[in-house]
């Protein structure tokens, strides 16, 4: 394959092709730890015209592409299979001129979701796409995931902001529809056939994104509640009574006491909590009396801290944002992304450590997430990462109370065998349709969400 990494540097530019075992490394292995791959190159393009020639040159030659933005997935999806070309998108990182009267900019793929926000800001608009992950996560994974994050129950996810795409098939075709016209109905939405494709069906190099006003003022509160059951009903009567609310986070008295010992933080209140609720109001004016009228009607609140200034609402905030790096301070975890009715939230919580530690005793449970659109992250310490066991009994689990395998991160390489769960023999078919209309050799991102054969690799 020496004679395609040369072709690849004389598009990109040699020191744009990294072929190299320690620069190939990062790339190699996802935010977890977990998943593991061996590149043929790490090639990194600096504009369409270079995505467009480096597909064309790749699929030619019958060698896997495995786009990667800023490698924060936690599910495989930017892991490449032996021999594959890793597509680093991080130079694709321009964002352009905020339209101030319409509320919308166009930005690279490779654009951290920070400094689009910081863009938007700065014309009194936001990005609407939040995680805690922001000052790595990339325009073009969170399209790839259809991203949910912070913010879903009030602005909805990636989808929900997407405006226009500007996207590669694995061929070079460009596809180009970047207008933002917010109604535009000249047939099938691409844009949104490509957002939560994982890299499966086009390489995205940039977006036209909606964005929303600023909120001059923002309220947070940690409330410690009795139960997950009790977080669930205080959600609820917050979303009737106040429309300021901007996030809903949950997460459980272990995990608390993980994040205060790894990052040496003290405890928010004296006494201990089962479960605790973060909660955010935003809005044009201060939203604090309303969001304290409002926490005075919930039931089964023990403790509240509420903080105005920046600062203070970081301090809290911190509480439920490092959770993933406290957790993954323990070694590699299993990491469930996946989505519950609401009246099954508490059952499925209560039922998954004594699921986990009949197919792996000793292996420990941690449960947080947006609890507004019905989102938990259950992540699992103490397990191989090879433990397909724990991963059948977690995702059945989530299936019998009725939710999605997936509610945010994808399908990746971690959970492609357990699509079945959800999407019926019909579903997957069309899924299969799809991918072979637009990537007929098998090129883009082999062996996630999509079970096709791979394209030949050396």
């Amino acid at each position: 394959m020496a004679l395609l990494t040369d072709q690849l540097a004389s598009l990109v530019g040699p020191h744009h092709v990294l072929t190299d075992p320690a620069d190939r490394a990062p790339h190699e292995t996802d935010w977890t730890g977990r998943f593991h791959g061996d590149a043929l190159a790490v090639v990194r393009p600096g504009s369409t015209d270079e995505v467009a020639a480096v597909l064309a040159a790749c699929d030619r030659a019958g060698v896997a592409v495995v786009p990667q933005g800023g490698n924060t997935g936690l599910v495989g999806g930017g892991v490449p299979p032996t021999g594959a070309v890793v597509l680093h998108l991080a130079r694709l990182d321009h964002v352009g001129p905020v339209d101030v009267d319409a509320g919308q900019l166009t930005a690279g793929a490779g654009a951290t979701l920070a400094t689009v926000d910081a863009a938007a800001a700065e014309h009194g608009w936001r990005y609407a796409v939040d995680l805690a992950a922001r000052d790595s996560a990339t325009v073009g994974g969170t399209i790839a995931t259809n991203a949910g994050g912070l913010h879903v129950l009030r602005h909805g996810a990636t989808r929900a902001q997407l405006l226009g795409i500007e996207a590669v098939l694995a061929d070079g075709r460009v596809i180009s529809h970047l207008g933002g016209l917010v109604k535009d109905n000249t047939g099938y939405d691409l844009a949104g056939l490509v957002c939560g494709s994982e890299g499966t069906l086009a390489v995205v190099t940039a977006a036209r994104l909606r964005l929303v006003p600023e909120a001059r003022h923002r309220t947070v509160a940690l409330l410690g509640v009795d139960s997950l059951a009790a977080a669930v009903a205080c959600v609820g009567r917050l979303r009737r009574s106040l429309p300021d609310l901007d996030a809903a986070e949950v997460f459980l008295q272990a995990g608390l006491d993980l994040v205060c010992s790894a990052f040496d933080r003290p405890a928010p209140f004296p006494e201990p909590s089962p479960c605790y609720l973060l909660v955010e109001a935003a809005g044009a004016d201060d939203p604090t009396d309303r969001l304290g009228a409002a926490v005075a009607e919930l039931d089964g609140v023990r403790h509240a801290a509420v903080a105005t200034d920046g600062r203070g609402r970081a301090e809290l905030w911190r509480y439920r944002e490092e959770h993933s790096l406290a957790i993954n301070t323990l070694g590699p975890p299993h990491k469930f992304d996946v989505t519950l009715p609401g009246p099954e939230l508490a059952a499925f919580a209560a039922a998954v450590p004594a699921a986990v530690a009949a197919v792996t005793p000793g292996a420990q449970v941690w449960l947080f997430g947006h609890l507004g659109d019905g989102n938990l992250h259950v992540n699992v310490t103490g397990a191989a990462p090879d433990d397909e066991a724990l991963d059948d009994v977690v995702l059945r689990l989530v299936v019998a109370h009725g939710g999605s395998i997936s509610a945010e991160h994808g399908i990746g390489r971690a959970k492609q065998r357990w699509l079945a769960l959800n999407r019926s023999p019909v579903e997957r078919a069309v899924f299969a349709a799809l991918k072979a209309a637009l990537d007929p050799r098998g090129t883009l991102n082999p062996g996630v969400l999509v079970d096709q054969p791979a394209a030949a690799t050396p």
